[in-house]
């Protein structure tokens, strides 16, 4: 049995999918504060396999190690976490208390448990503002606010940990730009309230749910003006996951990239999704954002050498199913009666 704590968010959604497909039985931990369980529901429509659910929150160390030892289980891929950049700076405590807090507790749990087997979901955001490109495992870790600063706090603890238990497996994942769905449009990113995220935006814009796209900054030094990232495919990054779980056969600790190693510009997005779309994305151009990088995007060699996994879908399939799964879910899970 695998335990996928946030489970049911957007990545834990297509990692289950990935892992139930592959043969997999799969425990979810959510406490629902920034997800839904209808994805869930779904997750067993794709794969016509059923999963098991337990509302609750990581910081209850004794739940989980209850559950796990009920279920028997042999993994745990962490998910479980608050995500959004701008809303750390604002409420760091609440960020440091769930991503970090909730690790600890976590670990407390799988110690208890005899559990030795982890993939924690971190991110390119460790990194900081790049200093040069593209971004290996070995460069600097600067991150510039509190969310990436969790991320980077239970990267320490992991290494920690694994340093004084070094019989334990244990993976530390780090995403660059999460975009796209699942092929059958079944599943797929449902934000609460405005996205953090370009693409969620450009997708709710060329739907009709926002009346234009806000464009900060076209004056970076880029072929096009705006910023560049590395945008990898949910069921990629799903993919990664499972490679990971794979490995960890023997005990190690892997610190892994995980995205395509391409970087593709705001405008560049916008297009693809109109293209994909058939839509308009209507748009207006902002001054910079404090803090926003010029480009960023991994050096994901060191997944395909070890994992064998290696990003596969491109722009234009992120946001062909990005769209498939917006039009068919015009507000996300949150469908009006």
């Amino acid at each position: 049995m695998i335990l996928v704590t946030g489970g049911a968010g957007y990545i834990g959604s297509h990692t289950c999918v990935q892992l139930l497909q592959a043969g997999h039985q799969v425990l979810v931990v959510d406490n629902l504060s920034n997800s839904n369980v209808a994805s869930l529901k779904q997750v067993e429509a794709i794969c016509n396999r059923s999963l098991i659910f337990c509302e609750a929150d990581v910081r209850d160390h004794r739940r989980l190690e209850d559950l796990m030892r009920e279920h028997e289980v042999s993994a745990v891929i962490h998910f479980a976490g608050l995500k959004a950049v701008k809303e750390s700076a604002e409420i760091p405590v609440v960020y440091y208390d769930n991503n970090v807090g909730g690790t600890v507790q976590l670990l407390k749990a799988m110690q208890a448990a005899n559990v030795r087997k982890l993939i924690f979901s971190s991110s390119a955001t460790v990194y900081g503002e790049p200093r040069s490109l593209p971004i290996d495992e070995e460069k600097p870790l600067s991150p510039v606010n509190p969310y990436g600063r969790s991320k980077l706090m239970v990267e320490d603890i992991i290494r920690d940990h694994h340093a004084a238990s070094p019989d334990w497996s244990m993976a530390i994942l780090r995403y660059f730009n999460p975009v796209g769905a699942h092929e059958s449009g079944q599943i797929g990113e449902s934000p609460i309230g405005i996205p953090n995220n370009l693409m969620a935006y450009v997708a709710q814009t060329a739907v009709g749910r926002r009346p234009h796209l806000n464009i900060w900054g076209d004056d970076y030094p880029t072929a096009d003006g705006t910023c560049i990232r590395d945008y990898i495919h949910v069921v990629d990054l799903a993919d990664a996951h499972l490679a990971a779980l794979n490995k960890m056969q023997q005990p190690q600790l892997l610190t892994l990239n995980v995205g395509t190693g391409r970087g593709t510009s705001v405008f560049e997005i916008v297009h693809a999704f109109a293209a994909a779309s058939g839509r308009d994305i209507p748009s207006v151009v902002g001054p910079r954002r404090a803090g926003d990088a010029t480009a960023c995007y991994a050096d994901p060699g060191k997944a395909e050498t070890l994992l064998g996994w290696k990003a596969r879908r491109s722009i234009a399939e992120m946001c062909a199913d990005h769209w498939r799964w917006q039009e068919s879910h015009p507000h996300g899970y949150d469908e009006p009666v």
